[in-house]
């Protein structure tokens, strides 16, 4: 039974005290997660700074030991390196600053004395460009740097890193919200959360439990290959018989229209693996809270997929829990 998708009649309502939720949420919370973030973030930065004897004596070995710290060298320079324009100007391999940048660790198959000559070649342009307005302690040979002035360059390279992720950071936030509001509704209804990492399958969670971050199982094109795809929430109902399949829900928010129909093709993505793995028992729904227009619910709406407005989150109710 449909529950929200066939009711376009209450679609522009919901639209609009979505947005008003979001809104609210944003002006009270979205500064507290961007300044903790902020906070780490400059954390990091000074521990990098230290290593890297605050940009004096950046050695390859530094980066080999911690490749994490690239992203924090390339906003130390002037202007602030994109990681393209640092593979172009070191004349490095693209493969291993970008899967230094992608996944915070060097490239397996490539010899340790050529990674180090590259890493040497990179450590070259961030010492050769690293800003003087920001380490003013570049253009003098003493005093060394204060803790004030280390603090205050770490703190601006914060804010670069920071600024150049913040629609993440926020997005982070909002979804940690939107699972502690399910976690909430459903423990007041006696569900159980199931610990994480106690290898339950999705397939054969007990009546009345739940999970988040789930990894579920799902068969690329062709049928041979096969992949997990995370679920953010997983709920098998008190009603399950034997053979029903939990439901799934995503939890979804947006700060405006544009990126939202930018990213409405995932959703029907995922909701077309699953059913082409396990067919039409599954329930794939969305947990939404923000800019989510009717052009974007109409093309969820296309694809079979329903969902429930955190506004009205009584609606789960309807799911059959």
């Amino acid at each position: 039974m449909a529950v929200n998708l066939d009711k376009p009649d209450r679609w522009k309502e919901d639209i609009a005290q979505s947005v008003d939720m979001y809104n609210d949420w944003f002006m009270k919370f979205a500064p507290k997660a961007f300044r903790d973030t902020r906070i780490q973030t400059t954390k990091d930065v000074e521990a990098t700074l230290r290593s890297t004897g605050n940009l004096t004596n950046i050695q390859p070995e530094t980066i080999r030991k911690h490749p994490e710290i690239l992203p924090t060298l390339r906003m130390s320079t002037c202007p602030p390196l994109a990681a393209d324009r640092l593979i172009g100007l070191a004349g490095v391999s693209s493969n291993i600053v970008k899967r230094i940048e992608l996944e915070k660790k060097l490239p397996s198959c490539m010899a340790a004395t050529i990674i180090d000559t590259e890493l040497a070649k990179i450590a070259t342009i961030i010492e050769r460009m690293a800003d003087p307005d920001i380490f003013v302690w570049l253009a003098r040979k003493n005093p060394p740097p204060s803790e004030m002035e280390i603090h205050r360059a770490a703190s601006i390279v914060a804010d670069r890193l920071c600024g150049a992720v913040a629609n993440p950071i926020i997005r982070n936030a909002q979804e940690k919200r939107q699972l502690a509001a399910v976690k909430a509704w459903l423990e007041a209804r006696d569900y159980k959360q199931l610990p994480g990492g106690d290898g339950t399958r999705f397939d054969v969670m007990p009546p009345g439990t739940f999970s988040f971050r789930m990894n579920v199982p799902v068969k690329l094109e062709g049928g041979i290959q096969s992949v997990n795809i995370p679920i953010d929430a997983i709920i098998q109902p008190k009603t399950t018989k034997k053979g029903d399949f939990p439901i799934f829900f995503e939890a979804k928010s947006a700060g405006d229209f544009t990126n939202t129909n930018k990213r409405r093709k995932e959703e029907a993505m995922k909701m077309a693996q699953l059913r082409n793995t396990y067919g039409n028992k599954v329930q794939f729904n969305l947990f939404l809270c923000g800019y989510f227009d009717s052009g974007y619910l109409g093309y969820e709406a296309a694809e079979g997929i329903d969902w429930v407005w955190e506004h009205r989150i009584d609606d789960l109710a309807n799911f059959g829990l």
